[in-house]
């Protein structure tokens, strides 16, 4: 009975490790109808901010405690064709969760420097992701490769600070550059940094990991019922 015992828990553990979530304890915070509100709100302020610079008005009392309270984030725009149209986040959290997605969502939109601003018109044609942020929290290591073997794909996004700046790539980052060398070889370029600073210096970069929830609309546009 207690092997049987030993490999079930086993195959629970190695289960556990390989699924693909973003989200540490965090997820239990945001309920399916929590992250939908938070999807209608940033379709409903970019459609409104650009159409009459104006935000939506939002009674708090009908959210929830979980977007009420201070919480981090970022907001993906992709474009039905051509892909990332724009994302910008904020670690702060003096602010709470509902009013940074609607903040983000409106920089994403039309302060990315990486893109012309977003029109009304372009809308139809756009998707809305938004990550919810844990906590960052520092990673400790003492070598490049202590430093490789502490990274964890697809579940730590990093933020990477060097004496040139700092820059992030959130957890889904992974999915598109798997391998952990050149994950930081392009983290290190995206703030005008050395692209193998982070093995050239390892006593002088600083590297913090946290974890996101991820969620998105199903369809370019939002859904139909979002005004």
């Amino acid at each position: 009975m207690k092997k049987k015992q030993t490999i079930s828990v086993l195959v629970y553990l190695l289960i556990l490790c390989l699924s693909p979530l973003y989200a540490s304890a965090q997820e239990e915070k945001l309920t399916e109808s929590d992250k939908e509100a938070l999807l209608v709100l940033a379709r409903k302020t970019l459609t409104q901010y650009l159409k009459d610079g104006k935000l939506p008005q939002v009674d708090e009392h009908l959210l929830n405690k979980s977007l009420r309270e201070n919480g981090s984030c970022f907001v993906t725009l992709l474009k039905r064709g051509s892909g990332l149209r724009g994302c910008i986040g904020i670690f702060h959290r003096t602010d709470p969760l509902y009013k940074n997605v609607m903040g983000r969502a409106i920089e994403a939109a039309l302060h990315d420097s990486r893109f012309p601003a977003v029109t009304y018109d372009e809308l139809k044609d756009i998707k809305l992701d938004i990550s919810v942020l844990t906590e960052p929290e520092k990673l400790e290591f003492t070598t490049a490769d202590d430093l490789l073997k502490k990274l964890r794909p697809s579940v730590d996004g990093v933020i990477l600070k060097t004496r040139f700046g700092s820059s992030t790539f959130l957890p889904q980052v992974w999915e598109q550059l798997p391998d952990k060398e050149q994950f930081l070889y392009h983290l290190s370029t995206k703030h005008g940094a050395p692209g193998m600073i982070w093995k050239e210096e390892p006593d002088k970069i600083q590297v913090q990991v946290y974890q996101a929830i991820v969620f998105g609309e199903k369809e370019y546009g939002g859904s139909k019922d979002v005004k």
